[in-house]
């Protein structure tokens, strides 16, 4: 192997966060370390404002499912189609798959002890992203699949029996192929913090991920979120900062809808 084969092997690829489509490999919202306890359906329209005067637009949905029980979930999500506007010209398409298995490993509920509220909850996940997503040719997705596992973890606070008050913190591994017989490897993190009340809630949440070329692969954002809660329903607004890596603004306005397809009336 010659010096300049050797160099060329570890030159970054530039499939990449930085260089790509806001929709191509996004900071993956975290968990809290709990599961849900109910079927939860979701629909949003977002738009996104690149900080080159790029601009996307594209129709987001998300199922999570209860597998038999409250302590395991499957969870699908994906933009289902986009339209954007970029230096190169406007076009539309498809984006990727992500399908992840959601397990509880660690519950108070699970412990008959006086102390058993001090134990917080935990989560481990599971998931895969397909590389369905369209035109690699425009930067707007990858051509690659990935992988991605990640442990939550998370404990609430009561005030006045009124309102829950959360704090959580993830962290993971994430994977993509690149290139040919390449693949960038890259540790998650996250802290986020929750208020919840019977009719409303906030969540605050600062994450991203690191590869290993640190080369446009370390994006890390912060989103806020703000939900009303009305019998099932969860209309909600959503903005997202990119810091690092992810030069893009994200306005989400959705809505979710909860079904209770176990048929169980005490959860916590």
């Amino acid at each position: 192997m010659t010096f300049s084969s050797v160099l060329y092997a570890f030159e970054p690829t530039g499939v990449a966060p930085a260089f790509f489509g806001p929709n191509a490999l996004p900071v993956i919202d975290m968990l809290d370390g709990r599961t849900q306890s109910q079927l939860r359906v979701e629909l949003a329209g977002e738009g996104y404002f690149g900080y080159d005067n790029s601009k996307t637009a594209d129709i987001f949905a998300r199922v999570c499912v209860p597998v038999f029980t409250r302590w395991a979930n499957i969870s699908v999500w994906m933009p289902l189609y986009g339209w954007y506007e970029q230096a190169d010209g406007k076009g539309s398409g498809a984006g990727d798959v992500y399908l992840s298995t959601d397990v509880q490993v660690l519950h108070n509920e699970w412990f008959k002890t006086a102390n058993a509220k001090y134990i917080p909850q935990m989560t481990v996940r599971l998931g895969v992203k397909t590389a369905s997503g369209e035109q690699y040719d425009r930067k707007r997705h990858y051509d690659s699949p990935g992988y991605f596992f990640d442990l939550s973890i998370g404990e609430s606070f009561s005030i006045k029996d009124v309102v829950e008050l959360r704090f959580a913190g993830s962290v993971g591994f994430l994977c993509w192929q690149t290139g040919q017989s390449r693949q960038n490897d890259a540790v998650m993190y996250g802290l986020q913090t929750q208020l919840r009340h019977e009719y409303f809630s906030f969540l605050a949440t600062w994450g991203g991920y690191v590869g290993w070329e640190r080369y446009g692969d370390a994006p890390m954002t912060l989103k806020f979120r703000a939900a009303g809660h009305v019998k099932g329903f969860e209309p909600y607004v959503q903005y997202q900062y990119g810091i690092k890596d992810y030069p893009f603004h994200q306005i989400r306005v959705g809505l979710v809808y909860n079904i209770d397809i176990l048929k169980r009336k005490d959860r916590s």
